[in-house]
């Protein structure tokens, strides 16, 4: 057995059966071993950032990792943004970077680089395997790496010599890590807060984001005097919609999220981090909450959100309460396109266990309010700021939930352009995903931003940030990937067109002109 081939098998023993890949000379081993031991599902995506990403959504849907088969260093540096989201969400995957073989790297070809050096950035495990008999070891370490709480990204680079080398042996699984406890200390002081003081906000992020963490949380503010709920700002998994509570998130603009925290006294974390801004501005502060706060940690990112919160809800004796109505589901929108009228839009049609793929940047910052009283399901968001995540991210996560839910991407245009090659994987594994590209031809955000450094565009910057010379054409950009589209300029178009693409298993472009 050869190194490779030990791979793929203590992989497979590892609970790891799918690889997102993009191969190149230095992995052909692998690849040969991945066609000769069955049991491992192979996606095929067209350039490495659209393979991390999928990684990353996968991982939030399965909540197990896939592997992914990288090229080399700069095969690994184009996936890096998304691995850059990932590691924010922390996600668990396990990268499988081939490698000049170990012989060949003292002569510098073309394709060597400082591999670790580039991985360390996103990594919580990096390894180099340097001899066949350790690669099936190696990789048994890389999956427990990736599964410990709260999840990470593990980094596992493999020479040619150490593949195509024979007498290697496959590994057995590792256990994995307990989720740690939380600290009964923590508890108790987090209900003698909640207890004796005022303006107490209860910030809620990882995995304290699924419904009965949300349900506990706004159990243990309605026992207390002055306390409300949030959800971090950027999130890899909310679960929402009827039945759950109508939780918000912390504001992205700076001024409306200082406006929004100005009375918190006291902050209870859960799986989260004190808000800061996303950038500095000129004369605004980092943090968004008064300096005068006090925090406090229930429970840190490694640690058990949920039992923290029961324990807190056991503490306090906090009563049953019965999650808040939202109203009756909305209606279709009509006219011209909204943010507000596109999520009513999306919550009339959108179908039980849906999966919603957010990237819709500035656009869909009021998509929450509109959105509570649709059918139960599930929301990803951008977690570390690089673009280009959502088209990835809606496939990986399409993946990732065995293609039996419909994925609704909303995907702002510009992004949209960084990975739109992942709609051509889409469209070779049948994914049931439809893709809303929010078309305004242009970087919209920025040009907020523009004006938040205290700048006024002048025709320059403009042309910066203007995508409409020449208009991109989403149509013909889908339908050279395979991929079924067509444009709406109206609510009522989008509606129907969303109906009709849910009605099937295939993916599906809506190009919205906003």
């Amino acid at each position: 057995m050869n190194g490779a081939e030990s791979l793929v098998h203590s992989l497979l023993k590892s609970g790891v059966d799918t690889c997102f890949a993009n191969p190149g000379t230095s992995e052909m081993h692998f690849v040969a071993a991945l066609d000769r031991i069955p049991g491992m599902r192979c996606v095929l995506g067209l350039q490495e950032n659209i393979v991390t990403g999928m990684a990353d959504g996968y991982w939030r849907m399965a909540e197990k990792p896939a592997a992914t088969l990288l090229h080399c260093g700069p095969g690994l540096a184009n996936g890096l943004a998304n691995l850059h989201n990932g590691r924010r969400a922390r996600s668990g995957i396990v990268n499988v970077v081939g490698d000049q073989a170990t012989y060949h790297r003292p002569f510098d070809a073309q394709l060597t680089a400082d591999t670790e050096g580039w991985a360390r950035g996103v990594s919580a495990w990096v390894r180099t395997s340097t001899k066949a008999a350790q690669v099936g070891a190696d990789a048994a370490v890389a999956v427990q790496a990736a599964r410990t709480a709260p999840g990470g990204i593990a980094t596992l680079i493999l020479p040619a010599d150490t593949a195509w080398n024979e007498g290697a042996e496959p590994s057995e699984a590792l256990p994995v890590p307990a989720t740690p406890a939380p600290d009964p200390l923590a508890v108790r002081n987090a209900a003698r807060v909640l207890r004796e003081k005022r303006n107490v906000l209860i910030l809620l992020g990882g995995k304290a984001l699924r419904a009965e963490p949300q349900i506990l949380a706004y159990r243990i503010a309605a026992a207390a005097k002055g306390a409300r709920v949030l959800g971090e700002q950027s999130n890899a998994r909310v679960e929402r919609g009827r039945g759950r509570p109508q939780l918000e998130r912390v504001p992205y603009p700076v001024d409306v999220a200082i406006e929004a925290l100005k009375d918190v006294e006291h902050l209870i974390l859960v799986n989260s981090k004190a808000p800061v801004g996303f950038f500095a501005y000129p004369g605004k502060p980092s943090i968004h909450y008064p300096e005068t706060a006090e925090v406090h940690v229930l429970a840190r990112y490694e640690e058990d959100g949920l039992a923290a919160l029961r324990a807190l809800v056991d503490e306090l004796g906090a009563a049953e309460a019965p999650v808040r109505d939202p109203g009756p589901r909305p209606e279709v929108a009509r006219g011209a396109p909204t943010p507000e009228g596109l999520a009513r839009t999306l919550a009339a049609l959108m179908p039980e266990g849906a999966i919603i793929a957010d990237e819709s940047v500035s656009f869909g910052r009021g998509f929450y309010p509109e959105t509570h009283g649709a059918p139960p399901h599930d929301w990803l968001q951008i977690t570390g700021g690089a673009i280009g995540c959502g088209m990835p991210l809606a496939t990986g996560a399409a993946v990732g939930a065995g293609g039996k839910r419909r994925v609704v991407n909303l995907q702002a245009d510009g992004s949209g352009m960084y990975t739109l090659q992942a709609l051509w994987t889409q469209a070779r594994e049948r994914l049931p995903v439809t893709t809303v590209v929010l078309s305004n031809r242009q970087y919209a955000i920025l040009l907020g931003e523009y004006r938040n450094v205290g700048a006024n565009p002048g025709p320059t910057a403009m042309s910066m940030l203007d995508l409409g010379n020449p208009d991109l054409d989403w149509l013909k950009l889908a339908n050279g990937m395979g991929v079924e589209a067509a444009r709406a300029t109206t609510l009522e178009q989008c509606g129907d067109l969303m109906a009709q693409s849910f009605a099937s298993d295939s993916p599906f472009v809506i190009e919205l002109v906003i």
